[in-house]
């Protein structure tokens, strides 16, 4: 038997997820799904496609989608958390849909059209560690856009998280209209 040789590339790494989701379909289960609905066919998937990425999974509320470049990948997710912003204008707070997303330029294998291993898992981590309707960044996807985009990012330091064998240095997309002391261009 021929063994098949894995294929592993490196990408930009998104991962979104909704915010208090279990709370949300909780309270208004049919409600929560039609809007989760239209969120994906109206704004995040043509968003994702329109800056080159491609969806590679979704589960429930979770998005995982690949790109050639961080900066588009980036740019895709500042688009995404804008139009849902702007989506949830009006709407009484306890039931915005809110995303968190996490970007990570990372190894990974494909399998089936999945994205699988540590590359997927960080991203995964740092979508866990945003704030509702935030964005926050590995070093590695921070060293890709620093010098390329207009943005303040929020140096969170080195972060423990689960599964992931050491810490990773974690960056947060700063508020508009928000300074942020450690911005992108003079972080270490």
């Amino acid at each position: 038997m021929v063994e098949e040789r894995i294929q592993r590339r490196l990408v930009a790494i998104l991962a979104a997820d909704v915010a208090g989701y279990s709370r949300l379909m909780g309270a208004d289960e049919e409600g929560t799904h039609s809007t989760l609905i239209a969120h994906r066919t109206e704004a995040i998937d043509p968003k994702i496609r329109e800056y080159g990425g491609r969806i590679a999974n979704t589960a429930g509320d979770s998005v995982l989608a690949e790109f050639s470049s961080v900066v588009e990948a980036l740019r895709c997710a500042i688009d995404i958390q804008r139009g849902i912003s702007e989506r949830n204008a009006g709407i009484p707070e306890e039931r915005c849909i809110e995303f968190r997303i996490g970007l990570n330029l990372g190894d990974v294998i494909e399998q089936n059209g999945d994205l699988l291993g540590e590359g997927v898992n960080v991203a995964a981590r740092l979508e866990g560690l945003a704030d509702p309707g935030g964005i926050c960044l590995s070093r590695a996807a921070r060293d890709q856009v620093r010098d390329r985009m207009e943005i303040a990012l929020e140096d969170l330091g080195e972060i423990e998280v689960k599964n992931i064998t050491r810490p990773v240095r974690v960056f947060r997309v700063a508020a508009q209209g928000k300074k942020s002391a450690n911005v992108t261009n003079t972080a270490k």
